[in-house]
């Protein structure tokens, strides 16, 4: 355990889950509700924790941005398997029961990604005006809007034509998004062990990727998003962010058991507010 004192009744807020050592842990960084940090430990594995007297949490910006804070610092002394938002656990006993009952599943997920961090990449065009950067780049996409701008049919038609118009956008759009990401990930495995691709939330997006890469090849990481910037044009913006905890490479699926043995979720994907064990 910390050296931080804590009440074992009152309810405790899960940041990230990590292997215990013999060490006692003083964090620096303060939690949710200016509530200090510290570890509960069970079976070798450790849960980072702080208390708190809420049943849920709301997604207030101030909530979000206290946990990534939590887990920024934590990042950076070493690798953790961050927890989701939200996941609030009974009182200590629940915390080690649950690090007890998914010893095995918290041990494989830890040494998969032992010594590595999530980095981001996202790539955008760069221009203006999306639209009339395709019609400039498609010549088929030109002709088939000066195509229907200059019949002069009815508003019904005119409608229908401009649904075509907008499907064919989309579709030239959406191949030149995947062409682009191949090539990306062409260079980027090189430099990286696993990618996963995000789904874009622009208009102006050309890709969205989460790459797990190993903490000490990180320069080499940036090397790999250089080359890769070199196979486009001025009109592609590359911004890579990291290193963060690996939030996408999890599949924790972390069951609390009841005394009518049925589960509670409470991973990093979980929709569930809490951790039972009773």
């Amino acid at each position: 355990m910390s050296a931080v004192k804590f009440s074992n009744f009152r309810a405790k807020i899960l940041y990230a889950l990590c292997a215990a050592d013999d060490s006692t842990p003083d964090y620096k960084v303060k939690g949710l509700e200016s509530a200090a940090i510290y570890a509960i430990d069970q079976d070798g594995l450790r849960a980072i924790v702080s208390d708190t007297m809420s049943t849920k949490l709301r997604p207030e910006r101030r909530n979000i941005t206290a946990h990534q804070a939590v887990l920024h610092s934590l990042t950076k002394q070493g690798t953790v398997l961050p927890m989701r938002f939200g996941i609030i656990a009974r009182n200590a006993d629940a915390v080690q029961n649950l690090l007890t009952s998914n010893k095995k599943s918290i041990q494989e997920h830890f040494e998969r990604l032992n010594g590595r961090v999530e980095m981001g990449l996202r790539v955008s065009w760069d221009v203006t005006n999306i639209y009339e950067y395709f019609v400039s780049l498609h010549p088929v996409l030109s002709e088939v809007r000066d195509e229907i701008w200059g019949k002069n049919p009815t508003a019904s038609s005119r409608r229908d034509e401009k649904v075509r118009l907008g499907n064919l956008y989309e579709s030239l759009r959406t191949a030149d998004r995947k062409e682009s990401t191949e090539k990306v990930k062409e260079i980027l495995f090189d430099y990286c062990e696993e990618i996963i691709e995000n789904p874009v939330k622009k208009e102006k997006d050309v890709m969205n990727l989460a790459c797990l890469v190993e903490r000490d090849r990180l320069d080499d990481f940036a090397i790999g998003v250089f080359q890769a910037s070199k196979l486009f044009d001025n009109v592609y913006l590359f911004d890579y962010t990291g290193p963060w905890a690996p939030h996408n490479f999890i599949t924790l699926d972390l069951h609390a058991p009841t005394a009518k043995k049925k589960a509670a979720t409470a991973a990093a994907d979980a929709d569930s507010d809490s951790v039972n064990d009773d």
